[in-house]
């Protein structure tokens, strides 16, 4: 049967990658890919039929050359692993249906000769599951090394942008394939955690992509690798540069545990990509410093007040202190308390508009604000600016501010 296999390798070959390309439509994308596909599969189609031919040990034979080769380009391009795996499963189903064909027109019946099928189908599968073996290490030492190697470049090219002097805005945007003269949002996107069986950097690369897609952006966004756990990205907005908060929110909350995000007040042009990402740094800081309470989402426009703050947070939590009197001991009822009270300052001391927001009872709002009043010691209106930050630091900061029970 091989024997006559190999009088038309030619055809088998392109019968086979035909199938993969039609099962797999992101191997068919780049006609240079497709060059590699091909010698891949011909080379791996020579391969398995000269060792069905000869008897030869499968176990024995190293993946030919152009099939490592295009596994390591598939991992340049970051397709993912399971569409190169599931190649080869494809490719061998179908070189197994044209070995079966072969079989049936050279006996002229149809009854298969089952020992000559078996032993067929397994040396096949045997060379199948030999090279999957090999090429991915290969894929996943690669895709490690270039995602490395191009995080590093685009690092710099956006660090040169941050740093403040004159930007060539064609150049950079080429370089980055990112655009640079609309509205857009920064981010800072970090794990503070352990995630079982879970690939930090696709975590957050995924995390990324889905918040792109939350706020309406027809682009990928801008992502850049700070390290093992930390990551900044910008999402390009629509030409209002409006931003939908609760859709990130949302976002942040289907995201593995550990995973949270910071993000900066929309901007437009050279000048709002860097202060946008100033703006999430600093919202990203009032998360650290909340510790492990924190929100899984601190948006800037939220905690610009207290974002400075947090430079000194020994004599923040003093200050919260002095300003709300026992309120800021820790305690259930008192976080009742007090997030009742944000709420009535926020709202411009509207009990009504702080019931609804709540889902309270007006009378309820009114009881509890005249507790954290009477707890306080003295009316809201004295000091008014300044409960209202306090109030703001003991929501976001938590812990980090309050005083223990």
């Amino acid at each position: 049967m091989a024997a006559a296999l190999s009088d038309r390798l030619a055809a088998v070959s392109d019968d086979v990658q035909r199938v993969i390309e039609r099962e797999i439509p992101a191997l068919r994308d780049d006609r240079r890919v497709v060059g590699m596909l091909e010698a891949s599969v011909a080379e791996n189609i020579t391969t398995v039929v000269h060792a069905l031919r000869y008897g030869l040990d499968v176990s024995a034979i190293e993946p030919p050359t152009s099939a490592i080769e295009y596994a390591r380009r598939l991992a340049q391009r970051d397709v993912d692993a399971a569409a190169l795996v599931r190649a080869y499963r494809i490719g061998q189903a179908r070189f197994i249906r044209l070995f079966m064909e072969e079989l049936h027109d050279q006996t002229g019946t149809d009854e298969i000769d089952g020992a000559t099928t078996m032993r067929a189908v397994e040396q096949i599968s045997e060379y199948i599951d030999q090279v999957v073996g090999r090429l991915l290490p290969v894929y996943e030492q690669e895709r490690t090394g270039w995602l490395q190697n191009r995080s590093a470049v685009l690092a710099s090219r956006v660090r040169a942008v941050l740093e403040g002097g004159p930007v060539d805005i064609d150049r950079v945007q080429r370089t980055l394939g990112y655009e640079l003269r609309r509205h857009h949002v920064g981010l800072v996107l970090w794990i503070d955690g352990h995630l079982t069986d879970l690939d930090p950097l696709r975590v957050l690369g995924e995390l990324a992509e889905a918040s792109a897609r939350a706020v309406g952006s027809a682009d990928r966004p801008l992502f850049v690798l700070c390290d093992d756990t930390t990551a900044w990205a910008w999402l390009a907005l629509a030409s209002d540069g409006a931003l939908a908060l609760s859709e990130l929110v949302s976002v942040a909350a289907k995201a593995p545990a550990p995973a949270s995000m910071a993000v900066g007040a929309a901007g437009r042009g050279v000048d709002g990509f860097r202060r946008t990402h100033r703006q999430a740094l600093s919202a990203h800081a009032v998360a650290v410093t909340a510790g492990v309470g924190r929100m899984r989402l601190t948006p800037f426009s939220e905690v610009a007040p207290i974002a400075l703050m947090c430079a000194d947070v020994d004599s923040l939590r003093a200050w919260v202190a002095e300003t709300l009197g026992p309120l800021a001991l820790t305690s259930e009822r008192n976080d009742g308390l007090r997030d009742t009270a944000r709420v009535f300052l926020q709202s411009g001391g509207s009990y009504t508009a702080t019931a609804d927001q709540l889902f309270l009872h007006r009378n309820t709002v009114q009881y509890r604000i005249r507790q954290a009043e009477e707890l306080r010691g003295r009316p809201f209106a004295d000091g008014r600016l300044d409960v209202e930050l306090a109030l703001l630091a003991c929501h976001w900061l938590g812990p980090a501010v309050l005083q223990p029970a």
